[in-house]
């Protein structure tokens, strides 16, 4: 098994990063999804960044501190990060911690990439 927790596929200047577990909570893998995402960024320069959540149903207080830095660690290099297919239960911690306001939310793949 693959030690691997984020499928990479490029859709013209787009990275579209789908992220392969259902639940997010494990610290070990939350670091593990950390360093493949900042990866993207810091060593191969993507900066045009989709976070598909479309397989994610829980996710952990500690995977949202992960996605604060990723965006912040794109916005740094000049680049976007857009995050779609966020299941309602998700998109409810979003709200109430007011990452809906720090995040760039799409509805869906086709939303995100409509705003490259």
């Amino acid at each position: 098994m693959s030690d691997q927790r984020l499928d990479i596929e490029e859709i013209g200047s787009v990275t579209v990063a789908r992220f392969l577990d259902k639940k997010i909570l494990d610290e070990a893998n939350i670091a593990t999804i950390g360093k493949e995402m900042i990866g993207l960024v810091e060593d191969d320069g993507r900066t045009q960044v989709i976070l598909d959540f479309s397989l994610v149903e829980y996710l952990s207080s500690a995977a949202l501190g992960q996605l604060i830095t990723m965006d912040k660690r794109v916005k740094a290099a000049g680049g976007t990060c857009i995050l779609c297919n966020i299941q309602k239960d998700i998109l409810d911690v979003f709200k109430i911690t007011q990452l809906h306001k720090v995040l760039t939310l799409a509805t869906d793949l086709d939303d995100a990439l409509g705003r490259f």
